[in-house]
């Protein structure tokens, strides 16, 4: 807002709402600030202290009021009444000297009320800084009907040059040179109740309906994520992208300033085995004084491949650094552990044939043959300034480089790949004996477009009969995918890759999807994951891929009776996931563990189409940490306001990690799963970590997980089961493999076996699992069916 200035006639200059001044002058308003949780610097802004650090605006010799306790409070026990004003000025104060700083950005609200009959039907108020003198700001306004309560939200600036020995802060109508002349207008009596000033502090929280149900993109709501790289392992396709949201910085109006890709130095990484729920495996810190690859500053655009070296798979995961360069780290699976092998970068101006001098290093892909060899595309930009027809379609700037066996080396000269209107975001993949480069087209370096290449800022392909080309324009077969903006709406960059999932290739691309819906159309560069089907013409070629937020089919459904992830999510609203000490309790010790956190009332997760089974689930099981008394998960079929099926209340000791129930009934069949998060408003209430249910027909409660995997060059089959009932229970693993009995399995405690396959391959399969327990004197038995995966080593 504009600076009110209070000349020394007490005419004021009209605060007005407009945006641009108020950027230009430092000092913002705006409704509903997000920010994260920060010590009230008011004292006693609730008046249940009486008067307590409260007294009349005395800024001029004219203002005067009477300041009085109220029990008509908004909230508690009191408020205070303000009667008989000599000026619109006059109105309680605080002083805030020593409490705030110029330079900070501040939030406040408050309630205010007025009750007058002969008042006008409604009034505006407002929440006024006193720098001393003449300097007053308007800082938050609101216009309340007569007789309710209105409530002043915003934020504002204290501009860095400002003084701040004689900070105070007040309320008041709106001046006018002579307010007695209608008192009933300008001078009514008010009340204010609820007063709060604290430092705003940025929340990166997405609060904002990002994905509605049903949809399938953006894949997920609660973070952004670029550059979306596919690596299909054991029937689960994990998707590895450029983090944007650590250039995600809202400001006092909620909206971030623009992403420069700067500050991303860590690589984000979702999986799922259904395409709809997808679990968040967190960052890996990449680059950067904290990162695993400390040469580098920036981790960019990766790309994933597994090989096995030296009888071992490894996991390579390749980055840009900025434009200068790209490295790789290895992984010991697909979510790390990650360690460092290079100690430098792998794509460098020194590498054989990789820069002309004008060619950027980055966007590296990866591909390995059938007979094992590996190969790195990388590069991009190219622009001599010539602004020629040649150099704008023509600029070969990408290259492709067979890797060593090590997968960490190169060897041989870089080849250079003239694909037309080449940018960035090059990709190589194979089907059916023919070679595909992807790429992105760029936006014209000033010359002539030539019609007969690809639109700009679209994704293009080229075939081949081998990695290396040679990939020259006669190769061009047409366009995959065209600029996000032409679905969407919003533009930038593009950025693809390509995976085979069962027997359908798929296609991944971002789009500033979230980024919209956050800001209701604006966008700042800030990218998401989607999925679209990709599929062929009989000749090889690709049919073009359109953009929408259906995405893809879900393509199996979700089993329920085993220990899930919460930060597996379909939809969801208002919650953000964290790293935390430990492992993971689904995916293994040196799996990252997250959990799902910032959750306040009204907040909920979901996950898509749950299989319950003909005999259904008897209960439904939460590990969470409770933060605030009050806190409840209640459970939903089929949509956020459907009915509740089951509650948990979370009344475990505060910060304390526990395991909690409820019992199901009933609930039998495909359902999506809605968790809907209840507490006090204002409070973060908990945090929770996993879900598990348990099925109705199992008197012996187990948790069951089955997972194909390899070692070196063979398959295994690694089977867990956790006794999840009260009492010791004898439990068998029967597979195709092999079968182990382990008796008197405590509660809490589990039976674990790793059977060798003896092959390179393991195809899809079934696992029985079959419990045994004395329960009030009988024996009793459950047994469980749990699917796994292929895996090919």
């Amino acid at each position: 807002m504009l600076k009110r200035v209070r000349r020394t006639t007490r005419r004021r200059v009209a605060a007005m709402a407009v945006a641009g001044a108020m950027l230009a002058a430092a000092v913002a308003a705006t409704a509903g600030p997000v920010q994260a949780a920060a010590p009230n610097i008011i004292v006693n802004g609730g008046f249940e202290d009486g008067l307590g650090s409260w007294f009349v605006n005395n800024g001029n010799a004219t203002d005067g009021a009477t300041l009085s306790p109220t029990t008509d409070a908004y909230a508690g026990a009191s408020a205070v009444l303000v009667t008989g004003r000599k000026t619109t000025g006059s109105g309680p104060m605080q002083d805030l000297s020593g409490k705030v700083q110029a330079g900070k950005t501040y939030a406040i609200t408050a309630r205010v009320k007025y009750e007058n009959p002969n008042s006008p039907a409604t009034k505006q108020f407002f929440a006024t800084m006193h720098y001393g003198g003449s300097t007053y700001t308007n800082v938050g306004t609101v216009t309340v009907a007569r007789g309710q309560w209105g409530l002043i939200q915003g934020t504002f600036t204290i501009p860095a040059g400002q003084s701040v020995s004689t900070a105070r802060l007040f309320f008041e109508t709106p001046w006018t040179s002579d307010p007695a002349s209608a008192p009933d207008t300008h001078l009514m009596d008010f009340k204010v109740d609820d007063v709060s000033v604290s430092e705003f502090v940025p929340s990166t929280t997405i609060e904002a309906l990002g994905k509605n149900p049903g949809e399938g993109n953006p894949l997920i709501s609660h973070k952004f994520g670029a550059d979306g790289n596919a690596f299909v392992h054991n029937g689960r396709v994990y998707i590895y992208m450029t983090n944007d949201t650590q250039e995600y910085k809202p400001g006092p109006t909620g909206v971030s300033s623009t992403n420069t890709y700067a500050s991303i130095n860590t690589i984000t990484v979702i999986s799922s085995d259904d395409l709809m729920n997808w679990v968040d495996h967190g960052e890996i810190p990449v680059a950067g004084p904290s990162g695993i690859a400390r040469y580098a500053n920036n981790s960019w655009a990766p790309a994933m491949e597994s090989k096995v070296v030296d009888g071992k798979e490894k996991f390579f995961l390749y980055f840009a650094n900025s434009g200068g360069g790209s490295g790789v780290i290895v992984g010991d699976s697909p979510i790390g552990p990650w360690h460092d092998e290079r100690g430098n970068l792998l794509i460098t101006s020194a590498t054989p044939g990789a820069s002309d001098g004008k060619n950027w290093l980055f966007d590296p892909g990866v591909f390995i043959d059938d007979d094992g060899q590996g190969y790195l595309v990388f590069g991009g930009g190219g622009d001599d300034g010539s602004r020629s027809a040649e150099n704008t379609n023509h600029p070969k700037s990408t290259r492709v480089i067979k890797l060593g066996d090590d997968m960490i080396s190169t060897k041989g000269s870089a080849e250079v790949i003239d694909a037309p209107l080449v940018f960035e975001a090059g990709y190589l993949f194979k089907r059916d004996g023919k070679y595909y480069y992807s790429y992105s087209s760029n936006f014209g370096f000033g010359g002539p477009i030539d019609p007969n290449g690809p639109p700009t800022g679209a994704i293009a392909y080229l075939m081949a009969d081998s990695p290396m080309g040679p990939w020259t324009p006669e190769t061009y077969k047409g366009v995959i995918f065209r600029n996000p903006g032409t679905y969407f709406g919003a533009g930038g960059n593009n950025h693809q890759s390509v995976f085979k999932l069962g027997d359908q290739y798929y296609f991944t691309y971002h789009a500033q999807t979230l980024n919209s819906r956050i800001t209701g159309g604006a966008t700042q560069g800030f990218r998401s994951p989607h999925l679209a089907k990709l599929d062929f013409n009989a000749d090889g070629t690709i049919k073009e891929v359109k953009g929408d937020y259906k995405g893809v089919d879900q393509i199996r459904n979700l089993s329920p009776y085993r220990v899930i992830e919460a930060e597996t999510i379909a939809w969801q609203q208002g919650t953000a996931t964290k790293k935390i000490d430990g492992g993971s309790e689904e995916f293994g010790a040196q799996a990252p563990n997250l959990v799902v956190h910032d959750i306040d009332n009204g907040d909920w997760t979901s996950l898509a189409k749950v299989d319950f089974g003909t005999d259904g689930a008897a209960g439904v099981t939460a590990k969470v940490r409770p933060l605030a008394a009050g806190g409840k998960i209640e459970i939903r079929l089929d949509g956020r306001t459907s009915p509740v099926v089951a509650t948990i209340p979370v009344d475990a000791p505060l910060g304390e990690w526990t395991k909690l129930t409820a019992k199901l009934d009933g609930v039998k069949g495909v359902h999506d799963v809605y968790f809907t998060y209840a507490g006090p408003d204002g409070a973060d209430l908990f945090e929770v970590d996993s879900w598990s249910f348990e099925a109705a027909s199992s008197p012996v409660k187990l948790i069951v997980t089955a997972a194909s995997r390899c070692i070196g060059t063979s398959a295994y089959l690694a089977v867990t089961a956790v006794n999840n009932g009260d009492v010791p229970a004898t439990i068998t693993l029967t597979t195709p493999f092999g079968s182990k009995t382990v008796a008197d399995v405590a509660p809490g405690k589990q039976a674990y076996q790793s059977f060798n396959t003896r092959a390179a391959q393991i195809d899809a399969g079934t696992v029985t699992v079959k419990g045994t327990a004395t329960i009030d004197g009988k024996q009793v038995t459950s047994s469980y069916d749990v699917a796994y995966t292929a895996a090919s080593c």
